[in-house]
């Protein structure tokens, strides 16, 4: 029996391959949690069949993987549903983050037209990331593995059509459903909405645990990124979606950070040596305006433009979705 392992990111495939659980392990990674959702046909394309002609139309699933599996799949540019037909079972390792959680319902809502695949799916739901475990402890795991029925499916079209729509009510309306047939999912709900801006301060949760832990001193840029065994254990945003959020706090006409001596946050500024050592050893601490804005006395969106997206939400100063905490409600602009 072939058998398959789909997971969310590159750190747990690494562990997974290292404990011999499947033929063949492929990290699936598309970043949802942050930034304009890509388009239905975009991700249909991400996943689809690919000829020559389609060199020129962007990323496809099977870019960057390494395997003597995947690139046979490469040869034949072969789409995820026709990968997947030549394996007898096919294992959904995810993490309980909420981006992993999002990647799984869009894979599962992808998958559901396909019987076939259907058929040969389930799901083992970690309760803790993947890949910080060592390979050993992983082959020894003994974790459930739950068989993919309609009602997963069904819970997963839901849930990803709520996440896609142009405002969060729907997704907030999610709170008073039955989620469990997906174990991690309604955290990942709660965690979602608790990025919103946060009514009283105009910021998300993780960006309020930045300003806390700045606001205790002697703080580098990287003592304030979320990881495993650092203090700020919000694991909603990767690397360059924290890196990003720090420049927004610091790098604004009316910042709430000072001290961040170089950015901004960039692919080019890692590769420079010099510049990423400054950006690294800065020292930073909160602005006046940055310790009113923790404490909820003012507003950061009163001070400073706003334009991001949160699902299929664009979020700007005269259409800011909130969140309230105290109330565990949404707050409509």
């Amino acid at each position: 029996m072939r058998r398959l392992v789909l997971t969310s990111g590159d750190s747990a495939a690494g562990a997974l391959k290292g404990a011999g659980l499947a033929d063949c392990v492929v990290p699936l990674e598309p970043r949802f949690a942050w930034g304009q959702l890509p388009s239905p046909r975009e991700l249909e394309q991400w996943l689809a069949p690919r000829s020559a002609a389609d060199d020129a139309r962007g990323s496809y699933w099977l870019d960057n993987l390494r395997g003597k599996q995947v690139e046979e799949a490469q040869r034949r540019s072969l789409g995820l549903v026709e990968f997947c037909a030549s394996f007898d079972a096919i294992e959904l390792w995810i993490d309980p983050e909420p981006n992993a959680q999002l990647m799984l319902i869009w894979l599962l809502d992808y998958f559901r037209p396909h019987e076939s695949i259907v058929s040969k799916l389930n799901l083992v739901q970690a309760d803790a990331p993947i890949g910080s475990h060592p390979s050993k402890e992983l082959a020894a795991w003994r974790m459930p593995a739950i068989k993919i029925l309609n009602a997963h499916l069904e819970t997963a079209g839901l849930v990803w059509q709520a996440y896609r729509a142009a405002t969060p009510e729907a997704w907030f309306n999610l709170l008073s459903m039955d989620l469990s047939a997906l174990p991690w999912l309604r955290q990942a709900v709660v965690m979602l909405l608790e990025e919103l801006p946060m009514a009283g301060s105009g910021l998300g949760a993780t960006e309020m645990r930045m300003l806390e832990l700045i606001l205790e001193g002697n703080v580098c840029p990287l003592d304030v990124f979320p990881g495993h065994e650092k203090r700020n254990k919000r694991r909603v945003f990767g690397y360059w979606e924290i890196g990003s959020l720090l420049d927004g706090l610091a790098r604004c006409p009316a910042p709430v950070v000072s001290g961040l001596d170089e950015g901004p946050f960039t692919l080019e500024m890692h590769d420079d040596r010099d510049r990423h050592a400054r950006y690294k050893q800065s020292r930073m601490s909160l602005t006046e305006l940055g310790q009113a804005v923790l404490a909820g006395r003012d507003d950061f969106s009163g001070h400073n433009p706003i334009r991001r997206w949160w699902g299929g939400t664009e979020l700007t100063n005269d259409r800011l979705w909130r969140w309230d905490p105290v109330k565990q409600a949404l707050v409509a602009p």
